[in-house]
């Protein structure tokens, strides 16, 4: 229905890639998108240990037989495992697929991914960095544009902007977001000339997302208006939803806070509390500007089939302005 040179390259069924979510991505999660035929990343950085790592690639195999990926996080941490022990494990796992975003460019785990004969998707920002990704041998790219839930970069240029120049600046297929949550975003994405869409806001309030159901039944009434940026001040730009936490945040950094006094407030400790007990305000969440669009709590398969339904219909729209 729509085959892409990312469905292709891939193997998944429709064009549709779920976003890294950092404390949510685990196993039976990225393996219920993979399963209702998207792909599913399994964020690396939610495991400190080899074992407790491989263990999650292989109850995602257990669950599901199409593929999926793994993210290696290169954003600033406190605490992480070296991404060459992941990689050990990827490759003695046998894992096709491996997504890399952060601040820089995936340069030093090339020779070993492309060894491996692993596919790299590399996630990014603007135009330049996804040539550099191209040129250092990535299979794809990912950009996502300022309405983008989570790490934002600082160039603040927006979807409809940034990805048919980016299109026109690669070869390799196009992931694209920001902003997507239904498929009338996904039709829009794809006539920008991106190959696939990446989505994570939706997804949050997907049956099988581990997070709270407190916190999905707050998403679901939230608008376009209920996000905000912060840690802007420490380099690091998010666009977080608008709660209690994000709005000391901003606070803080209007009086000029230091990182050590923001990690009260910004510490993934403070997230878990609100991702897993259900205290709202507690911490920082990850939102994108589409979340006024993401509607119901339903599972996985419905989100996928609704998208898919949603998309087809904007391009039989787009199909009957044709002239005569």
């Amino acid at each position: 229905m729509f085959k892409t040179r990312i469905t292709e390259l891939l193997g998944i069924q429709y064009p549709i890639i779920c976003g890294t979510m950092m404390h949510l991505s685990r196993s039976e999660f990225t393996a219920s998108i993979s399963e209702a035929g998207g792909l599913g990343i399994l964020a690396s950085a939610n495991y400190q240990d080899k074992e407790s790592f491989r263990q999650a690639i292989r109850n995602i195999k257990a669950r599901t037989d199409r593929p999926f990926a793994v993210n290696l996080n290169m954003f600033p941490a406190r605490k992480r495992l070296d991404n060459h022990l992941y990689i050990d494990v990827i490759l003695e796992e046998g894992v096709g697929i491996v997504e890399t975003s952060g601040h820089k460019a995936p340069e030093e785990y090339m020779a070993r991914l492309k060894e491996g004969k692993v596919t790299l998707i590399h996630k990014c920002v603007g135009v330049r960095y996804a040539r550099k990704a191209e040129g250092l041998g990535a299979d794809a790219v990912t950009v996502v544009g300022y309405e983008n839930g989570g790490a934002t970069g600082v160039l603040d240029i927006t979807t409809i902007c940034l990805v048919p120049r980016v299109v026109d600046n690669v070869t390799v297929p196009v992931i694209a977001g920001g902003g997507v949550c239904d498929g009338r975003g996904m039709a829009a994405v794809l006539s920008l000339g991106a190959d696939g869409v990446i989505m994570g806001t939706r997804f949050l309030l997907a049956e099988e997302c581990p997070l709270h159901p407190a916190v999905k039944q707050a998403l679901a009434s939230a608008t376009e208006m209920d996000t905000m940026l912060v840690m802007r001040s420490v380099g690091n730009t998010h666009r977080v939803w608008k709660n209690q936490a994000a709005e000391t945040t901003a606070r803080m950094e209007e009086r000029g806070a230091t990182l050590e006094e923001l990690f009260q407030v910004i510490s993934g400790d403070q997230a878990k509390k609100m991702y897993f007990q259900g205290d709202t305000d507690a911490g920082l969440l990850a939102c994108g500007q589409g979340i006024g669009l993401a509607g119901d709590i339903k599972p996985v398969r419905e989100i996928m089939a609704d998208i898919i339904e949603e998309a087809s219909k904007a391009r039989e729209r787009l199909n009957s302005m044709k002239s005569s």
